[in-house]
């Protein structure tokens, strides 16, 4: 179970351009790791262009943000290329690190079941420890609420 004060879950994988990215890379720096359910969809759109305009902000904060979904390299490099996106983006496509997270779970759209990531954000602190848990995310003033709580962690 993923919790706060507790170490955030080990992973390694792909970025857009198949290079292996483990968390233990960002030791010692914040991090804003957030899952979300597809590229090019238009809440995901909306969350990383927020991020996106929001990424000099983060970088003064000194955190690192990591998008993961389920999408493909190939459909990151497209959406990176296409919304000029400044950060990195991680393929799950087996949905391993969404079920490490407990994100991966059964979703329900006009009465169809299905399973797909529940959009989730965690903040992980620089001894890699989850610092926050933003639970089932709403796109609108999102970014805004992780860069107050990333401000509250500054001193």
């Amino acid at each position: 179970m993923v919790e706060v004060g507790k170490k955030a879950p080990a992973f390694t994988l792909p970025d857009k351009d198949g290079n292996k990215i483990s968390l233990k890379d960002f030791l010692g720096k914040k991090v804003v790791l957030y899952f979300y359910p597809k590229d090019m969809t238009s809440g995901c759109t909306a969350e990383a262009c927020d991020f996106r305009d929001a990424y000099a902000d983060f970088e003064q904060l000194d955190a690192v943000i990591i998008g993961i979904s389920k999408d493909s390299g190939k459909s990151h490099q497209k959406f990176i290329n296409k919304h000029d996106l400044p950060f990195i983006l991680l393929s799950d496509e087996n949905t391993k690190v969404n079920q490490k997270y407990g994100v991966w779970k059964e979703k329900s759209m006009y009465g169809r079941k299905y399973f797909g990531t529940v959009r989730t954000t965690f903040i992980i602190d620089e001894k890699g420890k989850i610092a926050k848990i933003f639970p089932k995310v709403k796109v609108k003033n999102h970014v805004n609420e992780v860069k107050e709580f990333l401000g509250t962690m500054q001193a």
